[in-house]
């Protein structure tokens, strides 16, 4: 072979080897670019992974309802609210449950809880929204079994590449009459007390307290005080009702200061919680007499049962 062939040979095989890998250099970008161009061409695939992603959020949320309760002191449930919401809701939803817990969803009673929430239809709203319309189940029992149902529709958003439910409505009970006599709730002087469903059919009775001078036992305050009675409850079987003694705050003020007292026990009242009115408190020594049912409602009290709202 001559030196002029050889030559050309070389150089065809360096010319060869060249293309081969600028070609292998480009492959996986022009393969990006098909991919982009493929999900460009087929957007019910990505319409669909974002409802997949939607609805993982909500069912994710719906897990962590029952570690939230409502009825905690504010400090503990604003902790229990960042803890168990911060991953599912944005923040601007967030704070304001933080700011009015009564408009968040969680746990009311110990008995029945929130076990999940049961989607029932996910309706795409704008490019980054989506309306999605369920229910709260709430269980008494580990199996998951329905005790009742609360509607909820939840509107998640595309916030900084995370879907997060921005807004929320919670409807009424579809087994209104057995959640609203499993609880009770007080307009007049703005309070909720959550019980559980063994004292459905409740009853309440009303009386007042008074408050006497140190001085000369002569009556210096008195105030509503509302009893809540197991529907159980007979006159040749008591059992211990759960009562609650309500105060102006000038009356809270003056019982502290020892203006006046209540009863003849050397105890003042134990304060059970306050709005912009009224002090509730627990009078003391209130099952003195042990009768029966005093250890359920022991139980229910530690629980925190009442949560106060404002009233004009």
């Amino acid at each position: 072979m001559s030196k002029s062939s050889l030559a050309a040979t070389l150089l065809l095989g360096v010319v060869l080897t060249g293309c081969a890998a600028v070609q292998a250099k480009e492959t996986p970008a022009a393969q990006g670019v098909q991919q982009q161009q493929t999900e460009a061409s087929d957007p019910a695939a990505s319409e669909a992974a974002a409802e997949e992603a939607v609805r993982g959020v909500v069912e994710a949320f719906g897990k962590k309802l029952q570690m939230v309760s409502l009825l905690a002191p504010e400090d503990v449930l604003r902790e229990s609210m960042r803890e168990h919401y911060a991953d599912y809701v944005s923040p601007a939803l967030l704070e304001a449950w933080l700011n009015n817990p009564a408009s968040a969803p969680g746990r009311l009673t110990s008995s029945p809880w929130p076990d999940r929430i049961e989607i029932k239809s996910v309706e795409q709203t704008a490019d980054d929204a989506y309306r999605v319309e369920g229910g709260i189940i709430e269980t008494t029992s580990a199996d998951g079994e329905a005790a009742a149902k609360r509607p909820v529709t939840l509107e998640v958003r595309n916030i900084e590449g995370r879907w997060l439910i921005d807004a929320a409505e919670l409807g009424d009970y579809e087994d209104g009459d057995q959640a609203e006599s499993a609880a009770l709730e007080n307009k007049q002087y703005g309070f909720r007390f959550a019980l559980p469903d063994s004292w459905a059919g409740y009853t309440i009775v009303e009386d007042r307290w008074e408050g006497v001078s140190p001085e000369d036992a002569s009556v210096k305050a008195s105030g509503p005080l509302l009893s809540i009675r197991h529907p159980e409850w007979t006159a040749e079987d008591p059992r211990q009702d759960i009562p609650i003694m309500i105060f102006t705050h000038d009356q809270w003020n003056a019982l502290e200061q020892g203006g006046f007292h209540i009863g003849a026990a050397p105890m003042n009242p134990s304060e059970l919680g306050r709005n912009n009115k009224y002090v509730f408190a627990l009078p003391a020594r209130y099952n003195f007499a042990f009768p029966t049912g005093y250890e359920e409602v022991e139980e229910i009290l530690s629980g925190n049962p009442l949560q106060p709202f404002d009233v004009e």
